[in-house]
């Protein structure tokens, strides 16, 4: 197993909400694609950010856990593990202007900087 496989199985395992979801892409794609599950990963953590704590949120993955993930996971310098984080998750983070985008300030130092490395714009 890779790496950027070793993450998705890990973000499953700690944050609950993610389990049934990489069951089925498992299921759907006769495997791990790292990227294609963390555009859903992104899309969760999204809802889960713009529901801002309502009930709705409650079948939600809680997107400050994910948050601290990812920064976990980015703080060990993997270059598999990084390309997975940044390329589909960071990349797709909502643009200044755009609904969302202040999660951009939730994110912890290591994200923070390579986010900055690849939108110097924010």
């Amino acid at each position: 197993m890779g790496r950027d496989e070793q993450l998705v199985r890990e973000l499953a395992a700690r944050i609950p909400e993610f389990e049934e979801m990489l069951s089925d892409h498992i299921e759907n794609e006769h495997g791990v694609l790292p990227h294609m599950f963390f555009w859903d990963v992104y899309q969760e953590t999204m809802r889960s950010f713009l529901a801002h704590d309502d009930e709705a949120a409650s079948d939600l993955p809680d997107w400050r856990e994910v948050l601290r993930f990812l920064e976990e996971q980015s703080s060990l310098g993997i270059r598999e593990v990084d390309g997975v984080i940044v390329t589909s998750f960071l990349e797709y983070l909502p643009y200044p202007g755009e609904e969302g985008h202040d999660i951009v300030e939730h994110l912890g130092p290591v994200l923070a900087a390579k986010f900055a490395r690849i939108r110097p714009a924010g």
